[in-house]
């Protein structure tokens, strides 16, 4: 299965950012300024663009949900073949076409192009790891039963096409979902116990999706055969969905009994493939202690702030008890946003281009489980359902009310505002909306996560930092306790994959050394034994600090941190040493020094 991270989207090509030095500046290391003929470049882009158009359509035509979600609606009535036979085609497609973009010399493309190459290289190459090494396919159960409940939440979220035409799309997409929940049978094979308990977790969300919110969605169609059909294969998608947790629980979970951890070799693979990260895991992890360190530190002298003599857990559950009723969780989120905005703008620290603000929302129950806050956007090429929804997760209402209340102390005030300068303004919202200034046709489709939650991450500091809420300790600490979050999210996903750290040892340093609750600490744990770099956060905001700050030192007085966003953002999602490239006209170093020993 290809992995496609369009959280963020490009379109056609725009002129170059002010602060982009062209065309050197996106030349591939060691390769001089290109002496071919503008004749033969041209030729050589034509052919580049004809082959990245050929690869997107095979990547669409094999991946339906993927196409409808970035927009592209040919194939909303198919659906992904999760056979083996399939996985094994899609494989040898990917490094058919892998082979493809290798041939091209960087030389005979424009600069646009060369960043381009080398980021398909690196997309193609994850995805061949994915499917090859790490093979989810295999050993996630999740990924069958939470992938089709995706599938149906565009289907009914997404007002792309009328309801009917949409519901006849639906009705065909089900009737192949419960094929791949059978395919799920003879893939899966000694998946981690952990894999397979999630998955069981999920499944009731699952199914209480297809037999609550997708009728819902479709209330409004009145063609009363349609509607048969649809009650037909909703209630056949449902039947598989309480028969495939029958099979997860009888059958698969006595025999999973493999392991999460894919070994420090295939963890550093995946960063250099994910992200174009090459350093040692001794590098990264010594980068993630030290932030860690600092972080720490300075949540101490915060708290003192706030609280002399206290100590810091003391401060925080003081703060933290300081929440919105869960009912009120929503309305308070977005009465936030507008405040945000404005001080962006008064301050000048990056162009915000028109649009409607995103719509807060409940995250969808299919997605509880892994998510305390995301940003839903549509498709670089939707062109009808343009509306972006900001999801907050609430606490189930069957719960009892003590753990309601420990749930909702994650929803302090302080923390709804930096999460939302994370998910909205300045962070992932902003970066949708930049979407149509991006420069080409790859960067609508593939991203480096270190660009894209990384800014949003470098986005929390950088408010604060730049004068919001000037100054005022509570609100540093709830972006000290996100970054302490990130920290150990970078420091476990490392250890549990790569020096054997129990689920348990991480749990307990979610807790106490990121003073996270309990709830919140177990989820993350379990996001970790699937997500093992998800230090990207971490890794991607220190990257665009120490990009920022180098350019800072290159240009003097010159220097504008509003150029500076603007032509980040504008660039679109490349790996953040591409960015570099591009932004400061040399590779450098683009990692953070990590600090000597004191004396």
């Amino acid at each position: 299965m290809s992995k496609l991270r369009p959280l963020v989207h490009s379109a056609l090509l725009v002129l170059v950012p002010a602060l982009v030095i062209c065309p050197a500046c996106t030349q591939t290391p060691g390769v001089e300024a290109p002496a071919a003929s503008s004749a033969s470049t041209s030729s050589a882009d034509a052919d580049f663009t004809k082959l990245v158009d050929e690869l997107l359509e095979d990547t669409f035509q094999r991946n339906p949900t993927q196409a409808t979600y970035l927009g592209i609606h040919k194939y909303d009535d198919k659906l992904e073949d999760l056979s083996r036979t399939a996985i094994e085609a899609q494989t040898a497609a990917l490094r058919s076409f892998r082979d493809k973009v290798a041939v091209f010399q960087p030389s005979s493309l424009s600069p646009a192009n060369q960043l381009d190459r080398e980021q398909l290289i690196t997309a193609l190459d994850s995805q061949l790891l994915t499917n090859e090494i790490i093979r989810p396919w295999a050993v996630n159960p999740d990924t069958y039963s939470s992938g089709i409940t995706a599938t149906a939440f565009i289907m009914v979220k997404r007002s792309f096409a009328p309801p009917e035409s949409r519901l006849k799309s639906l009705i065909a997409r089900e009737k192949l979902m419960v094929k791949n929940l059978d395919e799920a049978r003879k893939n899966l094979d000694n998946p981690p116990e952990i894999y397979t308990k999630i998955a069981i977790e999920q499944l009731d969300g699952n199914r209480d999706f297809f037999a609550t919110a997708v009728p819902e969605g479709f209330k409004s169609v009145t063609d009363k055969a349609l509607l048969a059909q649809f009650v037909e294969s909703n209630k056949a998608v449902i039947d598989a969905l309480n028969a495939y947790k029958t099979f997860l629980t009888k059958d698969l979970l006595p025999r999973s009994k493999g392991h999460f951890a894919l070994g420090p070799t295939i963890l550093a693979k995946k960063f250099a493939s994910d992200e174009m990260v090459n350093l040692p895991l001794d590098k990264l992890l010594a980068i993630a202690r030290a932030d860690l360190a600092r972080n720490q530190d300075a949540l101490k002298d915060v708290a003192a702030k706030i609280a002399p003599g206290k100590p810091v857990t003391t401060v925080l559950a003081s703060l933290t008890s300081d929440h919105p009723p869960a009912s009120k969780l929503l309305d308070t989120t977005q009465q936030t946003l507008d405040s945000i905005r404005q001080f962006i703008e008064s301050k000048h620290l990056l162009t915000v281009p028109k649009a409607a603000p995103a719509q807060v929302e409940e995250t969808p129950p299919f997605m509880r489980a892994m998510t305390s806050a995301s940003m839903d956007t549509p498709g670089p090429f939707e062109t009808v359902a343009t509306e972006a929804f900001y999801n907050m997760t609430l606490p189930d209402p069957s719960w009892p009310k003590p753990k309601v209340e420990e749930f909702m102390r994650q929803w302090y005030y302080a923390m709804i505002s930096n999460v939302s300068v994370h998910e909205v303004y300045p962070g992932h919202y902003v970066q949708f909306l930049y979407a149509p200034q991006f420069p080409t046709k790859v960067r609508k489709v593939y991203s480096a996560t270190t660009n894209v939650e990384g800014w949003a991450h470098y986005c929390e500091q950088m408010m604060l930092d730049e004068g919001f809420h000037a100054d005022d300790p509570r609100y540093r600490l709830a972006q000290l306790q996100d970054a302490l979050l990130r920290d150990v999210r970078f420091i476990v996903g490392i250890r549990m994959h790569a020096e054997g750290m129990t689920m348990a040892d991480a749990q307990k340093m979610f807790e106490t050394e990121a003073y996270q609750p309990a709830p919140v600490a177990l989820s993350e744990t379990k996001r970790g034994t699937s997500d093992p770099t998800y230090g990207y956060y971490t890794l991607g905001k220190l990257m665009i600090m120490k990009m920022r700050d180098d350019l800072r030192a290159k240009r003097g007085a010159a220097f504008s941190l509003q150029e500076f966003h603007d032509a980040f953002l504008k660039l679109g999602p490349l790996p953040i040493p591409l960015m570099r490239r591009a932004i400061l006209g040399d590779t450098g170093d683009p990692f953070p020094v990590i600090p000597g020993p004191t004396s």
